[in-house]
């Protein structure tokens, strides 16, 4: 389950600025020459001030459905195995020596699982199309027997029996 926080932010900018000029001036005369002296000073101010706002969602999760499985499920993996374009849930039964596929019904159900038999303690699970026909397989890793077994999709989220390779 993922949990995920949505938020927002503002931000906000003021900017503030002032100048001031003053200008002196000052003449003086002696004996026929004229000197004029002329003085500016400028000072500027500035002041920037930023606010940042955040809130936060809390997530809602609908009531958790529970689907049962076989003895001590060990691994899990979601994929597409029917073609509906709906993910669907493989797990390993590690106790039951099977691997188990609920496929979607498509309103966020899934129906009850078909298992298909394994060797010895099934642990590891991968899903991939192992033989190019665009449907994806199972690769299940056999912990009991020490091997690994491979069953074929078949179409339609069904799969051929296991097998195995050492």
């Amino acid at each position: 389950i993922l949990f995920h926080s949505a938020g927002t932010s503002t931000s906000s900018a003021t900017s503030t600025s002032a100048t001031s000029t003053s200008t002196t001036s000052a003449t003086t005369t002696t004996s026929a020459t004229t000197t004029t002296t002329t003085s500016t000073t400028t000072t500027t101010t500035s002041t920037t001030s930023t606010t940042t706002t955040t809130t936060t969602t809390q997530c809602t999760f609908a009531t958790q459905a529970t689907y049962s499985t076989g003895a001590n499920p060990y691994s899990v993996t979601v994929a597409d195995v029917n073609s509906d374009s709906k993910p669907d849930i493989i797990v390993t039964n590690f106790g039951s020596n099977n691997v188990g596929v609920l496929l979607n019904t498509g309103s966020g159900t899934f129906s009850a699982q078909t298992t298909y038999s394994t060797a010895t303690n099934p642990s590891g699970l991968a899903v991939v199309d192992v033989n190019s026909d665009s449907k994806p397989d199972i690769i299940v890793t056999n912990f009991g027997s020490n091997n690994v077994g491979v069953l074929l999709n078949t179409g339609s989220g069904t799969f051929s029996a296991q097998t195995t390779y050492s």
